[in-house]
């Protein structure tokens, strides 16, 4: 889990948090997020494209995700949904904001259920979390222009 206190509005923050398209401008380990129609239910999805490095090993993965939850302004789940009729690892991002003294917080959870990179890639997306708190607070300073 990772959290970061931001100084604005919950309404705010989850404007971007809350639409995968969104996140290339400031989670460098999504490259590429375009929407790629509905779920099963009739949610939105976006084809994702996520790329790491950790030390000389890169890895890149592209994945089809879909909101799950979508609880505006406090809570959205998005989850992976391919449609080869494969079983695939599961990918769950969840993420929560909350008013805070400040202006509100936000909570995130990334869960992998595959077996490749283990606590290797646990640490490559724990050091990436921590690299794009300031590029998200750049943003919604932007945004609160």
């Amino acid at each position: 889990m990772a959290d970061l206190d931001a100084p604005c509005a919950p309404n705010e923050l989850f404007a971007v948090v809350g639409d995968l398209e969104r996140y290339p401008d400031w989670l460098s380990i999504v490259p590429r997020a375009v929407p790629d129609g509905v779920g099963d239910d009739g949610a939105p999805a976006w084809a994702v494209e996520l790329r790491g490095r950790l030390g000389p090993l890169a890895r890149s993965k592209r994945l089809r995700m879909v909101r799950t939850v979508d609880d505006a302004p406090t809570h959205v789940r998005f989850e992976r949904r391919e449609h080869d009729g494969r079983d695939h690892s599961a990918w769950v991002l969840d993420a929560s904001v909350h008013e805070h003294p400040d202006g509100s917080r936000l909570e995130m959870r990334l869960h992998y259920g595959g077996s490749f990179g283990g606590v290797l890639l646990e640490r490559m997306l724990r050091d990436e979390i921590e690299r794009s708190k300031p590029r998200l607070l750049a943003l919604l300073a932007g945004a609160a222009r």
